[in-house]
């Protein structure tokens, strides 16, 4: 796959601009570049000042770093966009209902579609949720579905986001921003908003209240605190929904419900929008250590008196290892052939399928199977002896810790620089609702773009940053 011609969202296999892009690519044509440098460098100042950071770790200090923008979108056609959702949602109420399976009958694991090992010694799996229905029977209200593009018509999953995923508040800057500096922009084209994801995101959660809510539920962001590397979003999903940004210390167990603290005395919350880690949620039933959480917060959602979003236990969806098994979880729950591919994968796990990583080392991508951020991979073109001879040790000593995937070729849109329009590599991820009223798909997403000329790494933690992504009305 490594070796095909790297489609290029704007020109194609060629230097003809693809028609989603006509009107932009016309605007653009039109434009002093030293117009459109001193907009780069406003749009960096916008950022700045709104605060719009994340935090890099693993220095002696975490260091507070900006998020790269490009002024250049990111243009998906309607029709495109269609075709995808269609995919999303049939992805998405899969994992929903492999995650009711898996706390409950396990009928997926007695129809031998999947090893009994792969959920029971799975970290993610969370025993404690075995037998608990959430309500309204939804596990990941929240879901970012990473995909990438090798060519006009292909698309890959490149993972799922079902515990916590991150990054829509980028996507909504990232609107603002392009809105407030290139208004005419948006004149031209037809571009479908994303501007109503808080009110969505609000009316989708309260749709998931428990049964004792009285009137208008009462919903709140649960956040680590300012040193997580996420806090700019947990406050700003917050603000712009118009609820409480609560942490642990804010909150407790009284008379059955999770209450928080008030100017008029604690008040009963319904539904938690949690940005912290199953292990952190409950020192009674979790980490005892954790500081972070609310003692008992479990025992009441067991009750069916609390919403958690997303649930505990859903982080096995995030599993890499699980993720290779997807093909097969999407046919035995929706009866259907999956409409999106997912990569080639192999399980370390397996010998057969180590021996082949192991061989061919230097042609792979390898990642944890729980990693996340772009962490502890290797990508085996751009890697030296060394890098792959170090991998290899750690890779022989805990074979299940890892997958292995060949290297796409992945899709390039341009970012503007100094030279003018040049391709660098995207992936782009879609965020999806769920509530018993449906699955609400914000068109876009958030399009991350290596930065670095040939990078195939698109993390923000390793360098890279973001785009405006546009869906066009058809």
């Amino acid at each position: 796959m490594a070796d095909r011609p790297i489609f290029d969202e704007m020109t194609g296999l060629g230097d003809e601009v693809r028609q989603p892009y006509a009107n932009f690519h016309g605007w653009f044509e039109g434009e002093d570049p030293r117009h459109l440098r001193a907009k780069q460098r406003e749009a960096e100042e916008l950022f700045r000042l709104t605060g719009i950071t994340f935090n890099v770790y693993g220095r002696a200090e975490a260091e507070e770093r900006l998020i790269p923008f490009d002024i250049i979108p990111r243009i998906i056609a309607g029709r495109e966009w269609q075709r995808l959702s269609r995919g999303i949602e049939q992805r998405v109420r899969a994992l929903n209902a492999f995650l009711y399976d898996i706390y409950h009958g396990q009928e997926i694991i007695k129809a031998g579609r999947i090893p009994q090992d792969m959920i029971s010694r799975n970290d993610a799996f969370e025993p404690q949720m075995i037998g608990v229905t959430p309500p309204g029977r939804v596990y990941t209200h929240i879901v970012g579905i990473d995909l990438v593009r090798t060519g006009p018509d292909q698309f890959y999953v490149l993972e799922d986001n079902g515990r916590t995923p991150s990054g829509v508040s980028y996507m909504l800057e990232n609107r603002e921003t392009m809105l407030q500096m290139f208004p005419e922009l948006f004149t031209r084209n037809r571009v479908q908003p994303v501007q109503t994801y808080p009110t969505d995101l609000l009316n989708s959660l309260s749709a998931c209240a428990p049964d004792c809510a009285e009137g208008k539920p009462c919903v709140a962001v649960m956040t680590p605190g300012i040193y997580n590397s996420a806090y700019f979003e947990h406050a700003f999903l917050a603000d712009q929904m118009g609820v409480e940004l609560v942490e642990g210390n804010d909150m407790r167990v009284m008379d059955g419900r999770l209450c928080m603290r008030t100017t008029q005395g604690y008040k009963p919350i319904d539904v938690i929008y949690r940005r912290i880690d199953d292990a952190f949620l409950d020192p009674l039933n979790f980490n005892p250590e954790s500081a972070l959480g609310v003692p008992g917060i479990m025992d009441v959602y067991r009750a069916g008196r609390l919403t958690i979003a997303n649930a505990p236990g859903t982080g096995i969806c995030d599993d890499k290892a699980i993720y290779s098994y997807m093909p097969e979880i999407v046919e035995f729950y929706t009866g259907e052939r999956p409409l999106l591919e997912n990569v080639p994968t192999w399980r370390c796990a397996e010998p057969a399928a180590l021996a082949y990583v192991l061989d061919n080392l230097k042609e792979l991508v390898v990642k944890e199977v729980h990693g996340s951020g772009g962490y502890g991979m290797l990508i085996g073109p751009t890697s030296s002896k060394k890098e792959l001879s170090d991998f290899r040790k750690k890779l022989m000593a805990r074979p299940s810790n890892y997958i292995a995937q060949p290297t796409l070729a992945l899709s390039t849109v341009p970012i503007f620089t100094k030279a003018g329009l040049s391709p660098r590599h995207v992936d782009l991820r879609p965020y999806v609702l769920v509530s018993p009223q449906g699955i609400n798909i914000t068109p876009g997403g958030l399009t991350r773009v290596a930065l670095k000329k040939g990078s195939l790494v698109v993390n923000s933690s390793q360098g890279g940053g973001t785009k405006d992504t546009w869906v066009l009305e058809d």
